[in-house]
C-alpha cells in the first residue's frame, strides 16, 4: 500500500536563510515576450541572494509572438545560467513542463508560469520551508485575480480534482511549487493538458514525505490571455482527467 503525505499549511515562517542545496527554475512560456524581462531579470536577483547554486530554464512553447527574440537577448544578458529550450510547435501546457522537468539538472524543482501572474520573490519563504522530511512546498492564492468566470471554472476544476483523485492539496491549480527532482523518477508523467498538475502533485503526495502549504500573491494578467481557459483546452483537460483517472 503506497503511504500518502500529510499536508499542513505552514503559519509562520523563520527569517529565510540561504538555501544551501541547488534548484532548477523552471518557466514554461507561450507567447509572454511582455512578461518576460522583468520575471528573469527578478528571478536572478532573488537567486544569487538566496541561492549557492541555481540554474534558470524557459521553455518556449512554439510562441508566435517575440518569445524567442526576447529569451535570446536575455541569454546575451544572463549568459549560459539562462538555458532556453525552444519547441518548434506548442505542445501544450503538460508538453511545456515534462521539457523542463527532464531539462532540469539540480536537487530541487520550482517552476512558476511565465505569465507574471505570480512574484518570484515569494519564493523564499517556500526555500525555507523545504525541511528534510518534506517533498513539497506549495503555494496557494491568497486572493485570485481573474476575471469571475476564470474564478468559477477554476474553482470547480479545483474540487472536482480534488474528489476524484482524493488529492488533499487545498489549490492545485496554484503553480507555484518546489519539489524534490528525485521523487519524479518513480513515474514519468504523461500529460498534455493542465491535467499534468493534478498527475504531478497526486505522485508527490503518494511519496509519503510531507507537503507544506505557503500563501503566495496572485495578480492580474497584464498581457496576452490563458490558453488554458480556452474551450478546446477545457476539453481536453477533461479527457486527460479521464484517461488518468482510469489509468492511475
Amino acid at each position: 500500500m503506497q503511504k500518502t503525505a500529510s499536508v499542513r499549511p505552514l503559519a509562520t515562517v523563520a527569517p529565510v536563510q540561504r538555501f544551501a542545496h541547488s534548484v532548477s527554475v523552471f518557466f514554461p512560456a507561450y507567447n509572454d515576450a511582455p512578461s518576460l524581462p522583468a520575471l528573469i531579470t527578478k528571478t536572478f536577483v532573488v537567486l544569487e541572494e538566496f541561492v549557492d547554486d541555481f540554474e534558470v530554464i524557459v521553455v518556449n512553447d512554439g510562441s508566435a509572438d517575440d518569445t524567442g527574440k526576447v529569451l535570446g537577448e536575455l541569454q546575451l544578458q544572463f549568459g549560459p545560467r539562462l538555458r532556453v529550450v525552444t519547441h518548434p510547435e506548442n505542445r501544450g501546457y503538460g508538453g511545456a513542463l515534462r521539457t523542463g522537468f527532464a531539462t532540469a539538472t539540480k536537487d530541487f524543482i520550482f517552476y512558476t508560469d511565465g505569465d507574471g501572474q505570480y512574484d518570484v520573490g515569494d519564493l523564499p519563504p517556500l526555500l525555507e520551508a523545504m525541511q528534510p522530511q518534506v517533498g513539497l512546498v506549495n503555494g496557494y492564492k491568497i486572493a485570485r485575480q481573474d476575471p469571475w468566470h476564470r474564478k468559477a471554472i477554476g474553482a470547480v476544476y479545483n474540487q472536482f480534482a480534488r474528489f476524484l483523485f482524493r488529492v488533499r492539496l487545498r489549490d492545485i491549480d496554484c503553480d507555484f511549487r518546489l519539489f524534490r527532482r528525485a521523487l519524479l523518477e518513480e513515474k514519468p508523467l504523461r500529460s498534455s493538458s493542465g491535467t499534468i498538475c493534478v498527475e504531478l502533485v497526486k505522485l508527490l503526495e503518494r511519496s509519503g514525505m510531507e507537503v507544506v502549504e505557503l500563501p503566495v500573491g496572485h495578480y492580474p494578467r497584464r498581457h496576452g490571455r490563458s490558453q488554458f481557459f480556452r474551450m478546446k483546452s477545457l476539453a481536453t483537460t477533461f479527457v486527460q482527467l479521464c484517461r488518468l483517472y482510469f489509468t492511475r
